[in-house]
């Protein structure tokens, strides 16, 4: 799918945020148009405004040429951020029993060594996209398998849709099934001609993805720090403190380490536009160098939840003002929804007494995504020149969140009753720069 070279123009209630609103500052943390206009050109926003202002400020010729999508009364958001999922797990989601290290080796690794089959990357791959479209989610920081076709099969079917997207080669060579391992040489190897094939191609990214330290040998995070240098702009992913018997591995396998977070700080794997999923198990000393390097975190609360991890304190992390995004972690979560991983990580809050607020989710989900992925600039909101990735959503889908939504004027109670009640059924449509990717309905895919 490719943009079409004419203007495209959209009418609906428009939500967009321009700040974290968490974090005090000058003017308003987000943009609300209850009648509001995109005016989109070759994939890219031009203005975003109120319906009548946007065309104002048109040429009668360009308003009368533009293809026009009338979403009148449906919320259009920017599209959704993944900040850390497997598209090799979407067959073990909701495994049953065990907790992390049990369920790698029991669901997580043979899912995986199924990948040796090209013809399954590829049809994985697919399914895993049309998936995150129909979820409202246009961008994802995705872990592939350690084989390097996986990676060519899922940016090939992210490329075929416009798609912009992170993945990256699963690097492993020690503590993990023989037909999972690779060697720093090998991960070098196969790492520079996946970069050199991928990244920086239209809306492509690579990441530098070491699974986790015990995964991997010294040699190896060697490697990866020095693939992660290699150029200013590539991306790096893996998982930290997740749980309490990993951390306790961490200390056996890297005792010359003050803690988990100096592992990969060790080898050069903190700083921008890297990320680390859950987080969870964090000392204060750990935060303030996560901080200081700008290293994100992906929460991903249902995941935690479902594997019993344990549960991410977000006052503990906004104190240090570390950049933060949701992550699905399908197949540990239980959905690709990123609605319902708001609900996951409003709930989580609650036991630790921390109420998150539907601005700070959906900021989370949109901007805070985007940023934590060091994409800010390219996605995240609808200010001009950014990308025009968008899901509209229809609360009417879902009775219950209708006949609960019934005369309510109120947008703050709103949001707050999709992120509880709603799911992938209110998703009317998701677009892929302007143009229809993805509609329950199907209608106007491109």
């Amino acid at each position: 799918m490719k943009p079409q070279t004419s203007s495209i123009l959209v009418r609906g209630r428009i939500l967009h945020f321009l700040r974290d609103p968490a974090q005090s500052g000058a003017g308003p943390a987000w943009e609300y148009h209850p009648d509001g206009a995109l005016f989109i050109e070759n994939g890219i926003v031009r203005r975003c405004a109120a319906w009548a202002q946007v065309l104002e400020s048109l040429p009668e010729l360009t308003h009368e040429a533009a293809r026009y999508h009338d979403y009148s009364g449906r919320l259009i958001v920017p599209g959704f951020v993944d900040c850390h999922t497997h598209f090799a797990q979407l067959r073990v989601m909701g495994a049953y029993g065990h907790q992390l290290l049990e369920w790698l080796e029991r669901y997580v690794f043979p899912a995986e060594a199924a990948f040796a089959d090209e013809g399954r990357a590829r049809r994985s791959a697919a399914f895993f996209l049309d998936r995150l479209l129909a979820h409202g989610t246009t961008t994802a920081s995705v872990f592939a398998t350690v084989h390097a076709h996986a990676v060519d099969a899922f940016f090939a079917e992210a490329s075929r849709r416009s798609l912009r997207m992170l993945c990256g080669k699963v690097l492993m060579d020690r503590n993990c099934p023989e037909n999972l391992r690779d060697t720093p040489e090998l991960a070098h190897q196969e790492s520079a001609a996946l970069i050199e094939r991928w990244h920086g191609k239209g809306r492509l990214r690579y990441s530098i993805t070491p699974r986790f330290a015990p995964t991997s040998s010294p040699a190896q995070l060697a490697v990866a720090g020095e693939l992660y240098h290699s150029r200013k702009d590539l991306h790096l992913q893996s998982h930290l403190a997740e749980n309490l018997a990993e951390l306790a591995w961490v200390r056996e396998l890297f005792p010359q380490c003050r803690d988990y977070t100096d592992v990969y700080d060790s080898y050069g794997l903190l700083g921008p536009r890297t990320i680390y999923a859950h987080g969870i198990h964090l000392s204060a000393p750990e935060r303030r160098r996560l901080a200081e390097t700008q290293t994100a975190i992906a929460t991903c609360p249902s995941s935690n939840l479902f594997l019993g991890s344990g549960f991410f304190q977000t006052a503990a992390q906004d104190d240090e003002a570390m950049p933060l995004g949701f992550g699905s972690d399908v197949g540990a979560g239980t959905s690709l929804s990123m609605l319902r991983t708001m609900a996951a990580a409003y709930q989580v809050g609650q036991v630790h007494q921390e109420s998150l607020s539907p601005w700070q989710a959906w900021y989370r989900a949109s901007l805070g995504g985007a940023s934590a992925l060091g994409l800010d600039a390219f996605i995240g909101n609808f200010l001009p020149g950014r990308e025009a990735d968008f899901a509209v959503l229809d609360a009417r889908r879902i009775p219950e969140l209708a006949f609960r939504l019934e005369g309510n004027t109120d947008l703050a109670e709103e949001l707050f009753a999709l992120m509880m009640l709603g799911d992938e059924r209110c998703v009317l449509a998701t677009h892929v720069l302007g143009e229809c990717a993805h509609h329950l309905d199907g209608l106007g895919i491109q």
